[in-house]
């Protein structure tokens, strides 16, 4: 077994631990959780856009360069978005749905991971995109089919108050969609800067923003969902 794939493990466990104690802590503790999350996020996000817009550009100590808008631009959206959408979205739903149900939505992104990448490694197939060349078609259908699992687990250990039906499956299939969007607008933003990951902070992980980029995306959807629709 390689380094990476023990570092990769490891993190992996300590992470799922973080998170049942977070979700289950006391709500300060959460909402202490989910900012220092968000902050890390802005601070990755921010080496992430200096990395695209300064690579080729030897001006960027020049404070009104063009391209330092764009940079101050970029991460005023980022901050705001992180904070005022991703973070207080996430309170929300913890608080008015319980954490129950907001680990079930994490666990719904998380199924969409394993099925791309497992669904994608044994068929294989043709490339998604060309923004992020390890995915293909076939993995995308995997992430498809293993976001339901959740919807399964859930109700087999009668944590979950409605039935298997076609709006509870289209939830899934919704929220795993946004998932995998979110993946590729971050691989797409990397592919551009020309880096392989976001941070160092996970050992075999990378970055915070490297885990995350698909549920900072789907959790604010999935509170869209539960209020409007």
């Amino acid at each position: 077994m390689s380094q990476n794939l023990i570092n990769r493990v490891v993190t992996s466990i300590i992470l799922l631990s973080l998170l049942f104690f977070i979700n289950f802590a006391h709500q300060n503790i959460f909402i202490v959780a989910i900012l220092i999350i968000g902050m890390i996020i802005c601070i990755e996000a921010n080496n992430l856009f200096s990395k695209l817009l300064f690579r080729n550009n030897h001006k960027k100590n020049l404070i009104f360069d063009k391209f330092n808008s764009k940079f101050l631009i970029f991460n005023i959206l980022t901050f705001c978005y992180i904070f005022f959408i991703f973070c207080s979205f996430s309170y929300e739903i913890h608080k008015s749905e319980g954490p129950i149900f907001f680990l079930y939505i994490i666990s719904i992104c998380f199924f969409t991971d394993i099925g791309g990448y497992v669904v994608g490694k044994i068929i294989r197939g043709k490339k998604l995109s060309k923004i992020s060349p390890n995915k293909t078609i076939s993995g995308t259908i995997g992430s498809f089919i293993f976001s339901i699992f959740p919807l399964i687990i859930f109700l087999n250990i009668n944590y979950l108050d409605f039935i298997i039906n076609f709006s509870n499956i289209s939830y899934c299939l919704m929220i795993s969609l946004v998932s995998q969007l979110g993946d590729l607008c971050v691989s797409f933003l990397k592919r551009k800067a020309k880096i392989k990951d976001t941070g160092k902070i996970l050992p075999g992980h990378g970055g915070v923003l490297d885990r995350l980029d698909g549920i900072i995306f789907a959790v604010p959807f999935s509170y869209l969902l539960l209020k409007f629709i």
